[in-house]
């Protein structure tokens, strides 16, 4: 269900690119970019955070770098790694996307989802995420 949920957003993600005409971009780079945020990460970070299998980071990072989206610069404290933060074009589609979201927000009401339910599946997942972390301790553990 996780996964189809998440097809589900990079489907919609497309959607919204395609209406802004935004053509140098792809859906999983978009998410990627919405995902850094504000914040000044490093590449290795926005793989650990885990949330694009399937994908290869190091390539999206580039691409949206060489698009304008990202800029980067190498660690100070450590040469090894590159830490990427949005340029002013980046911010502009995150701006785009969170308008997006926004949109969604607002149109969950009417499909009688309400923020309480959504508090309550976030919750549930996160305990669900301990159990099998936790699980994955023990188990490494038990070898």
């Amino acid at each position: 269900m996780i996964e189809r949920l998440h097809r589900q957003v990079l489907e919609v993600m497309k959607l919204e690119l395609d209406r802004l005409g935004m053509h140098d971009i792809n859906n999983v780079q978009a998410l990627m970019l919405f995902n850094i945020g504000e914040a000044e990460i490093s590449v290795g970070e926005l793989m650990s955070r885990g949330y694009y299998l399937g994908s290869n980071v190091s390539y999206n990072v580039k691409k949206m770098i060489e698009y304008g989206y990202l800029s980067h610069e190498r660690s100070v404290h450590d040469r090894r790694s590159i830490r990427v933060r949005l340029t002013r074009k980046g911010r502009t589609l995150r701006d785009q996307l969170d308008g997006m979201y926004q949109r969604h927000l607002q149109r969950l009401g009417q499909n009688r989802i309400t923020d309480a339910d959504l508090q309550l599946v976030a919750a549930t997942l996160r305990g669900l995420e301990r159990f099998w972390r936790d699980l994955a301790t023990l188990t490494d553990r038990d070898d």
